[in-house]
C-alpha cells in the first residue's frame, strides 16, 4: 500500500489550489437512490459490485454516452433492466448537498485572493451541467477540467497535464485535493503537490502552511 504523505511539509510557495468536486465539495452517493430499490445493504452492495459497478460509471466519466452505456448494460443483464435504468434516469437524486465546511474553506481562499483556484473532476459531461446549475460556488473557480469533456479520467497523468497546460499552472507550486488516494498519487506523478482528503478539519490542518505562507 502506498505511504500516506499528507504529513510531508508543502513545498512553498503554493500559488494554486485545485479541488476535486465529488466527495470533497459536493456529496454524491448512489445509495440515495438504491437504498430504496434495495433496502438490504448486502443485496445493494452486490448490485454495485456486479451490475452498475464503479468501473462502469468511470467509463461514462471518461466520455461514454449515458444512453449507450445503459443500453449495453441492460442487454447484458436484462433481468435488471429497471434497476440499471435508474442509475442515470434518477441520477439527480444521487446528488446531495454541498459539503459545507469545505465550501467555506474555498470561500476563504477566494476572499484572500492570493491563490488561484481550479477544479479537476471525474464527471460525465452529460450530468455536470446539473451540478453547475445547482451549486453557485462552482462559478468561483478560474477554470474546471471535466473528465467527460476531455475523454480521460483521473488518475491518468494526461488529465492533470491538461489542467496544468491549459491554465499555465506550474505543477510544483500547485496543490491538488482529492478524496481518492489513487487520484492523489496521479497528481503527484504529474509533479503536483497533493493532499488526500479524509475530513474537513484535517484538510484545514494540511493546508495551514499554504494559507499562512500565501498571506500578502
Amino acid at each position: 500500500m502506498a505511504q500516506e504523505l499528507n504529513d510531508v511539509p508543502i513545498r512553498l510557495p503554493v500559488e494554486t489550489v485545485v479541488f476535486d468536486l465529488g466527495g470533497v465539495l459536493i456529496d454524491w452517493n448512489p445509495d440515495y437512490v438504491y437504498r430504496h430499490i434495495y433496502p438490504d445493504p448486502v443485496r445493494r452492495q452486490w448490485f454495485f459490485e456486479n451490475i452498475c459497478t464503479h468501473e462502469w460509471n468511470l467509463e461514462q466519466d471518461a466520455g461514454r454516452p449515458l444512453a449507450e452505456a445503459t443500453a449495453e448494460k441492460v442487454a447484458e443483464f436484462p433481468e435488471y433492466a429497471e434497476q440499471i435504468q435508474a442509475f442515470y434516469g434518477r441520477w439527480e437524486e444521487m446528488l446531495g448537498e454541498a459539503i459545507a465546511p469545505n465550501v467555506a474553506l474555498l470561500k476563504q481562499l477566494r476572499a484572500q485572493g492570493n491563490v488561484r483556484l481550479y477544479a479537476l473532476t471525474n464527471w460525465s459531461q452529460e450530468t455536470f451541467p446539473i451540478a453547475l446549475d445547482r451549486f453557485d460556488f462552482l462559478q468561483w473557480f478560474e477554470g474546471i477540467v471535466v473528465s467527460g469533456l476531455e475523454g480521460v479520467i483521473k488518475p491518468y497523468r494526461e488529465i492533470y497535464e491538461i489542467l496544468l497546460s491549459r491554465y499555465s499552472i506550474p505543477a510544483a507550486t500547485s496543490v491538488f485535493i482529492d478524496d481518492n488516494y489513487l487520484n492523489v498519487e496521479g497528481a503527484r506523478a504529474a509533479g503536483m503537490q497533493a493532499l488526500h482528503y479524509t475530513e474537513a478539519d484535517q484538510l484545514r490542518k494540511d493546508l495551514a502552511p499554504l494559507l499562512s505562507s500565501s498571506t500578502p
